[in-house]
């Protein structure tokens, strides 16, 4: 791999990517919202749910036009600022407020997850997004290139998964937030909505990936890749 080669618009999904990871961890788990859908009936969900799943839409365009080691770059950095977001979440929360200022259980209601629910946040997201990435580059291989469908939705069942095996363990089991019974219906529901919505935006996702081959002139093969996840450069 050329890792010099300059891009035009790799910058852009990187800050698209990070942005998205942290409005998905700072302003959607704090409600749970509730809808009452057709055929499905009364749905109940994190409201973070709507914005975590377009994360795995970028990180499938960042594999499948630039390849895996330019993904594990925006991984850790995303990773980093969500890292830095959650600590100054934190920071900003334990602050002592004003005497004149009476908002602070309401802040601390929006801005201070626990540390286990932001460690747990933290380590799945990292883990989920590798495996995503790993296996829509292993499938583009297998695929010689074809059925852009089957990879994006398939590596997002894999990252998905993962996330979801360990976030809500991590963040809950035990704690009585969630009774430790539900905590699998919690899981499955989650998974099967993010999963729904990689399916959703599967055109967009399409459209955006022929846009950027052709304009990058790139269209990488993960062939002779190190996927040593802990390796930053490329």
């Amino acid at each position: 791999m050329n890792a010099v080669r300059p891009f035009r618009y790799f910058d852009l999904v990187l800050v698209a990517f990070v942005t998205v990871l942290v409005c998905s961890n700072l302003i959607g788990p704090a409600k749970i919202a509730q809808i009452d859908a057709p055929l499905f009936g009364v749905l109940t969900f994190g409201a973070g749910v709507l914005f975590f799943p377009i994360s795995y839409v970028f990180g499938d365009i960042l594999t499948e036009v630039y390849g895996y080691a330019r993904s594990r770059r925006v991984i850790w950095a995303g990773f980093a600022a969500l890292a830095f977001a959650s600590v100054m979440a934190w920071v900003i929360v334990q602050l002592p407020p004003a005497p004149f200022w009476h908002n602070q259980p309401a802040y601390e209601v929006a801005f201070g997850s626990t540390w286990r629910i932001a460690l747990a946040s933290l380590i799945a997201f990292v883990c989920g997004e590798f495996v995503n990435s790993y296996v829509l580059a292993k499938m583009k291989i297998w695929t010689e290139g074809r059925r852009l469908w089957t990879r994006t939705i398939g590596s997002t069942i894999f990252g998905e998964g993962v996330d979801s095996l360990l976030f809500y363990p991590l963040a809950f089991y035990g704690t009585g937030i969630i009774p430790d019974d539900k905590l699998p219906l919690v899981m499955m529901a989650q998974f099967f909505t993010k999963v729904g919505v990689e399916v959703v935006f599967t055109p967009v996702t399409y459209k955006i990936v022929a846009w950027l081959k052709e304009a990058e002139r790139e269209d990488y093969y993960d062939r002779n890749t190190d996927f040593n996840p802990f390796r930053i450069g490329t």
